[in-house]
């Protein structure tokens, strides 16, 4: 069993008379999660702590700053998400949403930071999430950082997926499904309940259907399977998003480096 980091360095520690000498060229890091229902056996705060604990161990293998974590996500679409026909979903609008993460990452250049690194753990903030990034004209904004922004089911491979996980549905309907409620199980045992709910019929990707028949989507919020779902299935995924995270950024993965 690997062990967690415990070294992580905290932006939020810094004072104001440090944080300009500790930021410039450094690695920062940045978990960007949510605050959405996950069925009846996850906590709503799936989406934020999965990314949370990414982003520790990806700082504290970069020797980065672990950013406070950004809690509230995009608005949560019935086809990835349930939708918000059951409650406990807190969002914001997407244009909501571009303008909180230009104002955060406007302010964040200003220190200069060396690297950074954006972790997401909410399915609906990715294409608004990289909107962005990218809006903001991070050649102006961060002339001199590095950045790499990426949604943790992004860096599972798919030869893991298929010695794991022999009938995924796909990550658009794994919500509240194996690989959270898995996860969870890892990282935060306390917080998850005993039933193990799942949906034979998950929702297929890029569909959106309106009137919806919520019964026929999901159950009580859950998107597909939660069959399987063990504490060491968990461990297995998340130390290997953290290496494939640590391996693109030793890597330069898509950064010109002279």
């Amino acid at each position: 069993m690997r062990e967690r980091a415990l070294n992580v360095r905290h932006y939020g520690d810094l004072t104001s008379s440090e944080v300009t000498e500790a930021v410039a060229g450094a690695t920062l890091v940045w978990p960007i999660g949510g605050l959405e229902q996950h069925g009846p056996h996850l906590p709503l705060s799936v989406d934020l702590d999965i990314p949370q604990a990414l982003a520790a161990e990806i700082a504290a293998a970069t020797d980065g700053l672990l950013l406070p974590a950004l809690p509230i996500s995009a608005r949560s679409l019935p086809q990835s998400g349930g939708g918000l026909h059951f409650p406990g979903t807190v969002y914001l609008r997407g244009t909501s949403m571009i303008h909180t993460v230009t104002d955060c990452l406007t302010a964040l250049a200003r220190l200069r930071p060396g690297r950074l690194i954006v972790v997401n753990g909410h399915f609906e903030n990715e294409a608004l999430l990289f909107e962005a990034i990218d809006g903001c004209r991070p050649s102006a904004t961060f002339p001199d950082t590095e950045i790499l922004a990426f949604s943790w089911w992004s860096l599972v491979r798919d030869g893991w997926v298929a010695e794991h996980l022999p009938a995924f549905p796909g990550w658009h309907a794994e919500h509240a499904g194996v690989t959270e409620t898995a996860l969870m199980m890892y990282l935060r045992p306390e917080v998850v309940r005993p039933e193990r709910p799942g949906h034979d019929t998950p929702p297929r990707a890029g569909v959106y259907v309106h009137p919806l028949d919520v019964k026929r989507m999901s159950n009580a919020g859950v998107l597909s399977s939660t069959a399987g779902a063990s504490a060491e299935l968990g461990e297995q995924l998340f130390w290997h998003v953290v290496d494939g995270a640590c391996d693109m950024v030793r890597s330069g993965y898509g950064v010109r480096r002279d």
